[in-house]
């Protein structure tokens, strides 16, 4: 067996294997932030079960939000909406920055007219 043909039958295990979990657990946290950061979820190692379980299960975290939303008195703190389950080779969602207060000054400005 060449070395090109066991290269394609690893990359190819299912991800559950025991060779691809002990690959995984291998990895650095840099080398993983590295996969996450540049990852491609098209070329992911899940199986479409799992992507389509994935779903499943948003679906149903955000049914379970809009029903707490859509059942409270509104009087008290309104809960989080749920993040999706993060999928292979996806890095999470970067948190919005806060606009500054000269930010807004700015944008007040601009909006009443004062564009000089």
């Amino acid at each position: 067996m060449s070395s090109r043909r066991l290269r394609v039958l690893i990359q190819n295990l299912p991800p559950e294997s025991a060779t691809m979990t002990a690959l995984r657990n291998d990895l650095t946290a840099e080398d993983y932030e590295r996969q996450a950061r540049n990852g491609k979820p098209e070329e992911g190692r899940w199986s479409m079960a799992e992507q389509l379980l994935a779903g499943v299960t948003d679906a149903l975290r955000e049914i379970q939000y809009i029903l707490v939303v859509a059942n409270s008195d509104g009087k008290g703190r309104k809960p989080r909406r749920p993040e999706p389950i993060r999928r292979p080779g996806v890095a999470p969602k970067q948190q919005r920055e806060q606009m500054t207060e000269v930010a807004a000054e700015r944008l007040f400005q601009l909006i009443n007219g004062g564009a000089a």
